[in-house]
C-alpha cells in the first residue's frame, strides 16, 4: 500500500514498468498484485458487465438476491422511509443504526450512496461495509434507493441524494443523527455522487458535510487518463465505463456540456469541499481520477486522506474479500472512519 495522506508528505503508488509512460492501460494478469491474481482471473472469464444489456440482467440478479435483506448483525437494527420524489414518485431509504442507541443520544449520521455505474444497484448491497461502519463507530446510515440511469438520467440520481440529505439534516433530532456531523459517501459511481452532492452543497450553502467518504469514485466523463484510456481489468473496465457514462449523461455525453456535479473530476474548483477519505487500487480505470482528485483537495488546502494498494482492480474488497489488499484496504478505512468521526464537524 501506498498512502497519500494529510499527515505528512505523501507519494504515489510506483506504476508497474508495463504501465510507466503508457497512453493506454492493458492490464496483465502479472500486473494484479498475487493475492488478487486468481479472483482477477474469474471475474475477467465469468464477471465482465460492461454493456447495457449485462446491467439490467446484473440489477435483477441484485434484485433477486438481496432486496429487502435485514443486517446480519443482531446489534443493528433497519427500516425503511419513504421521501416524496421531484418527478413526484416516491424515494425508498434504507435507514441502519445500533440497536441499543440510547433516546436522546446523537451520533455521526452517514448518507451512503450504492456503486453500479449509476445503472445498477440497491442499498442492501452495501450492508457488509455499512455493519462495519456502525460497528466502528455508532452512527444512523442512511441509503436512499436513488433512481438508476434506465429510468432517469443526470440530475435524478443528484436529485434524490440531496434531498435525502435536506431531509436527514431536517430530521437530525429525531433520527438521533448530530446535525454538525453528516458524512456522505459510497463506492464507485457512489462514490462520485457523493463528491458532487459536497460541491452541489458548498456551492448553493444548503447542508453543510463534515466528510466526504468516496471510494475508488467514478469521477471523470472523459475517460482519457492513462488509467481509463483501453483499460480492460478485472470487474470493470473502459467499455463498462463507457456505457455508464452514456447511460447516465444522456444527450450529454460526449459534450463539453457536463455538468461538474455529474463528473466532479470536471469541478473548476475544489477549495471549501468537505475533508475526504478513500481508497483505490492502482490498475481501477478510477485511478487517476481518484488520485488527481485528492491531490487537488490537498493543494486547496482540504484535508484528503488516499491509500493507494498497487495491483489492485476495481471494487477489490468486495470481489475478493479474503485477499490480503482487501483486508487491509477495509481496516484502513475503518481506521480513518473511527478518525474522522472523532475529528470532523461543522
Amino acid at each position: 500500500m501506498v498512502y497519500l495522506s494529510w499527515a505528512g508528505s505523501y507519494t504515489f503508488a510506483k506504476m508497474d514498468e508495463g504501465k510507466k509512460g503508457a497512453e493506454r492501460m492493458h492490464v496483465s494478469l502479472k500486473m494484479l498484485a498475487p493475492d488478487l491474481r486468481w479472483a482477477g482471473m474469474k471475474l475477467r472469464l465469468f464477471g465482465r458487465y460492461d454493456t447495457p444489456a449485462k446491467f439490467r440482467q446484473l440489477q435483477a440478479v441484485i434484485t433477486r438476491q438481496v432486496y429487502g435483506q435485514a443486517p446480519q448483525d443482531p446489534a443493528i437494527v433497519g427500516r425503511t422511509v419513504w421521501l416524496p420524489r421531484r418527478d413526484g414518485g416516491r424515494l425508498r431509504v434504507c435507514l441502519y443504526q445500533p440497536r441499543e442507541l440510547v433516546a436522546g443520544q446523537s451520533v455521526t449520521g452517514l448518507l451512503w450512496l450504492y456503486g453500479g455505474g449509476y445503472a445498477f444497484g440497491l442499498p442492501e448491497a452495501e450492508l457488509p461495509l455499512i455493519e462495519r461502519l456502525i460497528r466502528t463507530s455508532p452512527t444512523v446510515v442512511v441509503v436512499p434507493e436513488y433512481r438508476r440511469s434506465f429510468t432517469a438520467p443526470f440530475p435524478a440520481a443528484l436529485h434524490d441524494a440531496a434531498d435525502t440529505l435536506t431531509w436527514m439534516a431536517t430530521n437530525a433530532d429525531s433520527l438521533g443523527i448530530r446535525s454538525n456531523q453528516l458524512f456522505v459517501g459510497g463506492e464507485s459511481s457512489g462514490g462520485g455522487l457523493a463528491c458532487g452532492l459536497s460541491a452541489l452543497a458548498r456551492d448553493r450553502g444548503t447542508v453543510p458535510i463534515a466528510c466526504q467518504i468516496p471510494l475508488y469514485p467514478m469521477l471523470d466523463d472523459r475517460r482519457q487518463s492513462a488509467s481509463a484510456r483501453d483499460n480492460d481489468a478485472p470487474v470493470w473496465d473502459a467499455q463498462a465505463s463507457t456505457a455508464a457514462w452514456r447511460l447516465y449523461l444522456g444527450d450529454q455525453f460526449g459534450t463539453d456540456r457536463v455538468s461538474p456535479y455529474a463528473a466532479p473530476a470536471r469541478l473548476a474548483n475544489v477549495a471549501g469541499l468537505p475533508p475526504a477519505i478513500s481508497f483505490v487500487g492502482d490498475i481501477d480505470p478510477f485511478y487517476d481520477e481518484t488520485r488527481h482528485y485528492f491531490q487537488r483537495l490537498r493543494t486547496a488546502g482540504v484535508p484528503a486522506d488516499l491509500a493507494i494498494y498497487p495491483g489492485a482492480f476495481h471494487c477489490f474488497d468486495q470481489m475478493a474479500p479474503k485477499s490480503r489488499e482487501a483486508q487491509a484496504a477495509i481496516r484502513d478505512l475503518l481506521a480513518a472512519y473511527r478518525r474522522a468521526t472523532q475529528t470532523y464537524f461543522t
